[in-house]
């Protein structure tokens, strides 16, 4: 064979061995790098056992109680490797990682049922705190507190708007712990709210998303939680701001999906309490919610009763420091946990919030007439997000209130 040839062969060999020695380290490279490590610590605190999730990849995670365990199950398509310091905890007894059907399973084991548990988190980077202790265990820091008025429903609104009034001027020094937390589902029986291309309605989402936000709430808080309905029933708006007032709620939430003529509206706002709406759309929203319950779309705006609005309106005056910020905490939570549209917090005259002598917020999860935010309103999943995220901030909310 001539030398010529011998020499291109020879080069031909070199050039493939070296692409295939450049492609086995790239491929090597990239597995490890595709697969995030989830660090694991446990720590024994005064009447509570700390244990703190990290990665450096943002996770979804739910929960989920059974017996003496708690699971914690991750979404990690390209797998997840487990990085756990040696503990020793009197509470917490083994932490360990398993695959599961739609990913991984952080599975802690106790060394008893009877635990609650209470979880906060955060991005960029990724870290889970949940603290278990045992029921009736005292644990520092104490349970939330803030100061609330005593409002019996059946008093005339300038009675309870005074008595709301004289709250605020004593100020959130007073300490009283929060016992009952409120949650509104938006609409029920032939008041079905919005309704989505694809059949969706409105009373169906709002009522599944306040149901599993009431379970997080009982097992992570321990708060008495009250629903204005539990089924498929019409509610009158004030007959919802009664049962909080009956039941002298501390904290009402009003969970509601929101609509639009334009098919492309997107995204979650959360409103506190104003006369004067924040923008024409949330005037118009909060017509639309507050004559929901009508038959005929002829309610004219001077049918509300003004003074009883401004009275109201008056009461949760002394409120609306508390109502802001527990509209931000909330709103935050739904932007880092559901990647919806941002929206923000806005204020409008919406009536379920007017009789409520306590911190009051109404959450438009996603737009139920956008056909995409439907689908997703239909899913389980989001759903648990969106419950996991307003929990998420009840529980910053109540922590603030904590330090004060």
């Amino acid at each position: 064979m001539p030398k010529f040839f011998r020499t291109l062969i020879a080069g031909l060999i070199t050039l493939t061995l070296i692409g295939a020695v450049s492609a086995s380290f790239a491929l090597t490279g990239k597995k490890a790098k595709s697969v995030p490590t989830l660090k694991v610590t446990v720590e024994d605190e005064s009447g509570f056992s700390k244990l703190q999730v990290s990665s450096n990849t943002n996770l979804s995670y739910s929960f989920k109680k059974s017996g003496n365990s708690l699971t914690i199950s991750f979404k990690a398509p390209s797998g997840l490797k487990l990085d756990k310091k040696p503990f020793s905890s009197q509470l917490v007894k083994s932490v360990e990682l398993a695959k599961s059907p739609n990913g991984y399973s952080l599975i802690i084991k106790t060394g008893a049922e009877d635990f609650t548990f209470s979880h906060s988190a955060r991005k960029n980077p990724f870290e889970l705190i949940v603290n278990l202790k045992l029921k009736g265990e005292k644990s520092s820091p104490p349970e939330s507190s803030f100061s609330t008025a005593e409002k019996p429903a059946g008093q005339p609104a300038q009675t309870q708007a005074a008595a709301a009034t004289e709250a605020s001027a004593k100020g959130i020094g007073s300490k009283n712990q929060v016992k009952t937390i409120v949650i509104d589902p938006g609409h029920g029986g032939i008041e079905t709210g919005a309704k989505g291309s694809f059949g969706t309605l409105e009373k169906d989402i709002t009522l599944s998303i306040s149901k599993k936000l009431k379970d997080d709430i009982e097992r992570g808080l321990k708060y008495r939680v009250v629903m204005t309905r539990e089924d498929d029933v019409v509610v009158p708006l004030d007959k919802r701001a009664a049962i909080a007032n009956n039941n002298k709620a501390d904290l009402f939430i009003s969970i509601h999906a929101n609509g639009s003529r334009r098919l492309r509206a997107s995204g979650s706002e959360t409103y506190f309490l104003s006369l004067n709406a924040t923008d024409e759309e949330a005037r118009r929203l909060a017509y639309f919610e507050n004559n929901s319950g009508e038959l005929k779309n002829e309610v004219s705006t001077n049918d509300f009763d003004d003074l009883k609005l401004i009275l109201w309106d008056m009461a949760q005056a002394a409120y609306l420091k508390q109502s802001s910020q527990l509209a931000e905490i909330v709103q935050n939570e739904l932007n880092e946990l559901l990647n919806t549209k941002n929206r923000g917090v806005k204020q409008a005259p919406f009536k379920v919030l007017t009789g409520v002598a306590c911190p009051a917020i109404l959450v438009e999860v996603a737009f139920i007439t956008n056909p995409e935010e439907e689908k997703m309103l239909q899913s389980d999943e989001f759903q648990t997000k969106v419950a996991e995220a307003i929990y998420q901030g009840l529980n910053k909310f109540l922590q603030l209130y904590e330090k004060q």
